[in-house]
């Protein structure tokens, strides 16, 4: 068996140089609920673990200037949960990243691991993307910007580059009217993984949404931006009208597979419902009934 190596450095910058110098036997160690039962199934053996978890940036949670947040990648799920601010002004990314494992993982489980991951499925993912989180990389080229829908490549693939390491994310400020929410479909009542997952981001004036975003979990290879969906829904009073086409934008833009917890034609029909649902509670939220 290959002996693994332990790092847990201090700076971003020892990170990034031991990860990029071990290339691909390296792993990150974030929250480590993914990576410690890939090790244990045999489908990883890397030979240099490192832990980003005494990194400051990495396991913040700060409050910008213009009101928006930046969040560590290593911040666990209750820690974020247990911040007096960040679950009012961003209800939806919590319920999000809050379903990420029992109460037990969410001590540890990180919306950083659960991005870079690249489940299809992940819970933590269409809420930050309904948000228009922006995630901070950086790597032995420098730092960089990406929307959080292009980090993901595919099932267990990300858009990161040799020996960058995603740092923060980026979530904007709110203007006032505007909330957030986040709704999975699952076959079990607890600890399952999303035959759908939803995620809707509203801002409201006099009734009428002025701005939205939308996005879906496990209907494709990666998490989708429903751009169409969210077109449907600006400038409506969230009449049936508008959310039948923005759920039919929805529907449409699955591109799903059969598997034990859902068909394609079920996963098709349930995002559709699903849009409806997690657009009425965002709006509620942000004031629009």
């Amino acid at each position: 068996m290959t002996d693994i190596r332990y790092l847990a450095p201090r700076t971003l910058d020892e990170a990034i140089s031991a990860y990029a110098a071990a290339g691909s036997a390296a792993r990150i160690l974030a929250g480590g609920t993914d990576l410690l039962v890939q090790m244990r199934s045999g489908a990883v053996r890397p030979g240099l673990i490192v832990d980003i978890k005494k990194i400051a940036e990495m396991t913040a949670i700060e409050e910008t200037a213009d009101g928006g947040f930046r969040i560590g990648a290593a911040v666990s799920g209750m820690e974020l949960h247990d911040h007096p601010k960040f679950g009012k002004v961003w209800p939806g990314v919590l319920e999000g990243i809050n379903l990420i494992g029992s109460k037990q993982v969410q001590g540890r489980a990180s919306a950083g691991g659960n991005l870079c991951n690249s489940s299809p499925a992940g819970d933590g993912v269409p809420g930050l993307v309904a948000a228009g989180a922006i995630a901070v990389i950086q790597g032995p080229n420098g730092r960089r910007e990406l929307p959080v829908e292009q980090v993901p490549a595919g099932p267990g693939k990300t858009n990161l580059k040799p020996g960058e390491i995603l740092v923060s994310f980026i979530l904007p400020p709110r203007p006032a009217g505007s909330s957030d929410a986040y709704l999975r479909m699952i076959p079990r009542t607890e600890m399952d993984i999303a035959v759908v997952g939803c995620g809707v981001s509203l801002t409201m004036k006099g009734g009428v949404v002025t701005a939205a975003r939308v996005a879906l979990g496990a209907v494709a290879p990666t998490v989708l931006l429903v751009e169409s969906a969210a077109k449907a829904l600006i400038g409506s009073k969230l009449d049936d009208a508008a959310l039948d086409a923005a759920a039919k934008a929805c529907s449409a833009a699955c591109r799903p597979i059969d598997d034990k917890r859902g068909t394609i034609a079920y996963r098709i029909k349930v995002a559709g419902v699903l849009l409806k649902r997690t657009a009425a509670i965002a709006a509620k939220r942000a004031g629009g009934n």
